[in-house]
């Protein structure tokens, strides 16, 4: 566990802190644990919502961004090489030849962001642990300079950045369901995990009839991309946990693409936390959309969210699927 590789890493001191100066922690997970740094030097960065909230929960000072000066960095590496690559990069320039230290899992790419960190700073002997090494670099920040994150335009137009959910290619899951949704969408709509916005733009694009469309994602990044590619006057933005999310009045139309993966690991749960929140914020007559991977179990909760569920496209893939009618949610659902 990653908790467990950085407090035995400073605990048997393979890798050292300053004894003075704020310490930035890049990216840590809820689950991470930062007991064995001093909390009141510690600034957190986090940008996935959930998570932010838990660390501001805590007592911890939280943002989106780095702000101030630092003696030394932690970098919890995510599961993007690209964001990774990045975040190292912010790491390394904000403390200005101080400790970074590295935390990741084998899955996520740390044996070879090792190796290419040792052609371009000094590393110190890495700590291996339950799955994944920990590491401590210096450098000069022109040592990865190249390895900024710079934000990307797709062939259609669309802004990206290092990181958020498709960010080299429109995902073919939204495609399906745009093309999927019915000639007259109409009235208000939310688009949970709305990630940089594609669904958004072709809904308000081709659905006049919409009167709001609110764009709920917990990914700060995607957010900000959302809001360049998004130029609508309907749409509305939320940065919120879309498992949780309500905003006024019933919804007449949910659409979504869920997620079902938590870093590398499947969790089919957080796709039925979407589908259990859109039937809590539709209106009695309110319609779902909602596209799958043909492999997920996805129908049988939503028959027992709504009254109608049918398939309506898709491809070999993925299932586009049509749920209308919310039913009262069950216990301990609502």
């Amino acid at each position: 566990m990653r908790h467990a590789r950085l407090t035995l890493a400073l605990d048997a001191g393979a890798i050292a802190l300053p004894e003075t100066g704020r310490i930035v922690v890049f990216a840590p997970t809820a689950e991470a644990d930062l007991s064995a740094l001093p909390a009141e030097r510690v600034q957190i960065v986090q940008g996935f919502k959930p998570d932010h909230d838990a660390w501001a929960a805590r007592g911890y000072d939280v943002r989106v961004a780095p702000e101030g000066d630092f003696a030394a960095a932690v970098v919890f590496v995510p599961r993007a090489k690209d964001k990774a690559r990045a975040l190292l990069t912010e790491a390394v320039a904000l403390v200005q030849g101080g400790p970074v230290i590295v935390d990741g899992a084998r899955t996520d790419g740390i044996d070879s962001l090792l190796k290419d960190c040792r052609k371009r700073a000094e590393v110190g002997a890495p700590l291996s642990k339950a799955h994944g090494k920990i590491f401590a670099l210096t450098a000069a920040p022109a040592a990865f300079a190249d390895w900024a994150g710079a934000p990307k335009t797709l062939p259609e137009g669309f802004r990206t950045r290092p990181g958020v959910f498709s960010a080299d290619a429109v995902d073919r899951g939204s495609a399906l369901l745009a093309d999927a949704l019915p000639a007259k969408l109409k009235g208000r709509v939310a688009d949970l995990g709305a990630g940089w916005g594609y669904l958004a733009v072709r809904a308000l694009a081709d659905h006049p009839g919409i009167s709001e469309l609110h764009l709920v994602e917990a990914d700060f990044d995607a957010l900000a991309c959302a809001r360049e590619n998004v130029a609508d006057p309907r749409a509305r933005f939320h940065w919120a946990d879309a498992t949780a999310f309500a905003q006024g009045a019933p919804f007449d139309v949910v659409i979504t693409n869920p997620p079902f993966h938590t870093g590398r690991a499947a969790d089919p749960g957080l796709g039925r936390a979407f589908l259990v929140n859109a039937a809590r914020i539709l209106g009695r007559s309110g319609i779902l959309y909602a596209v799958a991977n043909r492999h997920l179990p996805y129908e049988r909760i939503l028959g027992e969210l709504f009254h109608e569920v049918v398939e309506i496209g898709g491809d070999s893939g993925f299932k586009v699927i049509r749920a209308a009618k919310p039913k009262a949610l069950p216990r301990g659902r609502g």
